[in-house]
């Protein structure tokens, strides 16, 4: 008998399935592939152009969504992540969708309110069936809030203990960390082993598992790893060998570096050693990577630049999903020679200094922006970001471990830091939100009624939600392109044709024909499906020619804001501006936030003064020694 847990499967059945099976069960992270080995820029369409074949294929659970994919979602103007699931769940009625979840940071990488938490698990719970959970300080508390709305709709609860290694991660360690999970969730759940960097040998995860089951035989485990090291084929091996009864891995034809192996080796490997995948299709999972395999040369420009495995990671631990991302950020931000020392040198450091808890989000964004800060400026702790200082002072849950050093608080807050650790410590509590009065700032932003899909997504990414919509209201729905044409270099020409398939399997044929070029306009002829149409689009607004702007190293920043010139340190995004002109400020009172890498950076005055000129505007880009605000020595 074929063993297959379908979406209609009550978890107490599907449970039941998994305990009974003699073998061993696959989900295919097909969203966790797209974040580690292509910067999260696999498109809809394509997950649509293998749906029926991936819902052949037997899977336990395809995890689709989740993580940053949702963020993505909007950012790159791709698809409404609802739409999505509601698409993906027509052409895959079989097969139960995942998501990953990072509890009271639902799918951002801050604490949310727990009424605006409960929303958002109840509308997407309706698409979702098994929920992986996880905090990034394993603090189960920060969990809770998921865990209740997951098991009130009576779908699968997968929390999560984030593994890392080192000599405080320890089998004892762990499992009373499972013990503190089954005392709030009872034990019909399924436990999830993340191991979000793909470090540890295959014995190490053996032992865990082995400890784990010991105190608890019937308990589900799911082992989820990466594959960074090239040896996440031996973690999985040793994780069925020990009772796990589900594991992870992707497509083969897409699988690269940084995220999941491959599933048909994982299937090769097992069988060999005589563990069977249960309800497993291998033509369907063959097919899906046939399809996949003409796909992939659209996706080449975000794959990451440096080929090979890094068996260094089990030093810097950067997870699957930041290893892509942090060589990109290097690039753009003309680091690349400074990454060695990032890896080898100051981020372990850094690591071990605060605590060595798990990096994942968003604590490897805290990680890697502290060690780049360190890095690039060779002062260590001045800059802290408000993240760092929010981890230190507790505020996402208790340090897992041990606390930094005194040293290292003195530096981060200065020498009033026991004052500040006595009176601000603590985890933060989000106050909840008056989420009709958001409805309608959200409804006037976009100039019609939302509904309540649109507004969970409003209340997690304001701006971006906002931008997606109005988007969408004037391009229509772009996901029907596949990225051979979304991913175009060099734009289109008068006479080029453009064939392509939609997410229905329907062709279309598109014609390019001649540009009017009008004052504020241009309009373009084409020829859709045989039928003209005309095309009117903004024109390009003409770049007025900018003198060569004057660099700033970060010390002639710093001695400017002594004199009231405010710049820019770090490049990012202006996301608060907390004063206006003429504001009387004190030193040390917050004057802007910006955004970078995830991460927020407060601006505080440097001076007693009076704002004199606001440089900067919601939402502007900025890069280091830009002005942001200039102030006017108060005597």
């Amino acid at each position: 008998m074929i063993n297959r847990i379908f979406p209609n499967t009550s978890p107490s059945n599907g449970l039941r399935i998994l305990l009974d099976a003699k073998g061993y069960f696959i989900t295919n992270t097909a969203r966790d592939l797209s974040q580690s080995d292509f910067k999260n820029r696999i498109l809809p369409h394509t997950d649509f152009a293998v749906a029926d074949e991936r819902d052949e294929a037997g899977f336990f659970s395809l995890e689709i969504t989740g993580g940053a994919s949702i963020h993505v979602d909007l950012l790159r103007k791709q698809i409404n992540p609802f739409e999505r699931l509601a698409l993906l769940r027509k052409k895959m009625p079989r097969t139960m969708f995942q998501t990953l979840c990072r509890g009271i940071n639902l799918f951002g990488y801050r604490p949310y309110p727990e009424n605006v938490i409960r929303l958002t698990v109840k509308e997407f719970v309706k698409y979702v069936e098994v929920w992986r959970v996880f905090d990034f300080l394993n603090y189960v508390p920060n969990m809770i809030p998921v865990f209740e709305e997951v098991k009130k709709a009576g779908k699968y609860l997968e929390p999560a203990i984030c593994f890392s290694t080192g000599p405080e991660h320890t089998d004892e360690y762990y499992v009373k960390k499972v013990h503190e999970i089954i005392d709030v969730t009872g034990k019909d759940i399924i436990l999830a082993i993340k191991n979000h960097s793909g470090i540890g040998t295959p014995g190490r995860i053996f032992h865990l598992i082995s400890a784990i089951k010991n105190v608890f035989p019937d308990l589900i485990i799911h082992y989820h790893g990466h594959n960074t090291d090239g040896n996440d084929v031996g973690r999985i091996l040793a994780s069925v060998k020990a009772g796990a009864k589900i594991v992870d891995a992707a497509d083969h034809s897409m699988t690269g570096f940084f995220g999941p192996p491959a599933i048909l080796t994982v299937i090769q490997v097992l069988e060999e050693e005589g563990y069977h995948a249960e309800g497993i299709n291998k033509d369907a999972i063959i097919e899906t990577s046939n399809k996949l395999k003409k796909i992939r040369p659209a996706y080449s420009q975000f794959e990451s630049q440096f080929k090979g495995f890094d068996p260094t990671v089990h030093i810097h631990k950067l997870p699957g999903g930041a290893m892509g991302s942090s060589f990109e950020q290097a690039v753009k931000g003309n680091f690349l020679d400074k990454m060695p020392d990032i890896l080898m040198k100051e981020l372990p450091k850094v690591h071990i200094e605060l605590g060595n808890f798990w990096s994942v989000t968003p604590g490897s964004q805290i990680l890697w922006t502290t060690a780049v800060a360190h890095t690039l400026s060779g002062k260590r702790y001045e800059n802290a970001s408000q993240d760092l200082k929010n981890l230190m002072l507790e505020k996402y849950g208790p340090f897992p471990f041990r606390k930094p050093s005194d040293e290292i608080y003195e530096m981060v807050f200065g020498s009033n830091w026991k004052n500040i650790l006595k009176n601000e410590a603590g985890c933060e509590t989000c106050i909840p939100i008056d989420i009709d009065m958001e409805r309608k700032k959200f409804e006037q932003a976009i100039g019609r009624p939302c509904d309540l899909e649109e507004l969970v997504l409003y209340l997690q990414h304001p701006k971006d939600t906002i931008d997606f919509f109005k988007y969408e209201e004037e391009y229509g729905k772009t996901y029907i392109l596949p990225p051979e044409i979304w991913f175009k270099k060099g734009g289109f020409a008068a006479g080029d044709i453009i064939k392509f398939e939609d997410y229905k399997g329907k062709h279309h044929q598109i014609i390019i024909g001649a540009s009017n070029v009008r004052e504020d306009s241009i309009l373009t002829y084409m020829m859709i499906d045989h039928h003209p149409e005309p095309f009117v689009y903004r024109k390009e607004e003409k770049k007025e020619k900018v003198e060569k702007k004057i660099e700033f190293n970060l010390k002639e920043i710093d001695d400017l804001a002594e004199m009231g010139e405010i710049r820019a340190k770090i490049n990012g995004v202006v996301i608060e501006i907390h004063a206006k002109e003429n504001d009387i400020v004190n030193k040390g009172d917050l004057l802007l936030t910006i955004e970078a890498m995830k991460m927020l950076s407060n601006i505080n005055s440097p001076i007693n003064g009076i704002v004199k000129e606001i440089a900067v505007k919601l939402g502007n880009n900025i890069k280091q020694g830009d002005l942001l605000i200039r102030l006017k020595i108060k005597a």
